[in-house]
């Protein structure tokens, strides 16, 4: 499962259909925004019976979010001891050389430009989740005592 942080419907949008034309068949959750994404990551608020198992095994966050933007939710997930290793890729429209720097040094996992024309965003979401919904191997499970 992934789950996409983005507020923009269209980028939301062309996001899950560039996944089903590459023929990607995990599960997208959508959170709007910072606040939403972390009560979901973290099963609070209105995702508070979200089952355990219903865990992303990566997101892609978008930056420029309302409520908590995505460097706050970034720094929340790595945190965390439930989520530090989970997979962050950054799908964004900032060029900033500071923002690329502050994703890495925050331990972002990607930094992907979102490429203007709707033909090579497509592509470029489809290449995204094939390599991390696909041909990444994730960091095994923590175990619990």
């Amino acid at each position: 499962m992934l789950l996409l942080v983005e507020d923009n419907d269209d980028d939301a949008d062309l996001t899950v259909r560039a996944f089903k034309q590459a023929h990607i068949a995990n599960p997208v959750v959508r959170a709007r925004d910072g606040v939403e994404a972390l009560d979901y990551l973290f099963r609070r608020g209105e995702h508070a019976n979200r089952p355990i198992t219903h865990s992303p095994s990566v997101v892609l966050l978008d930056l420029n979010l309302p409520r908590l933007n995505g460097f706050e939710v970034l720094q929340a997930i790595r945190a965390d001891e439930r989520t530090n290793h989970l997979p962050v890729v950054v799908l964004t429209a900032s060029d900033r050389e500071a923002d690329r720097t502050a994703v890495y040094e925050q331990q972002g996992n990607c930094y992907v430009r979102k490429p203007v024309e709707q033909e090579a965003f497509l592509e470029a979401a489809r290449q995204l989740g094939l390599y991390w919904l696909v041909l990444n191997v994730p960091a095994p499970p923590k175990r619990t005592a």
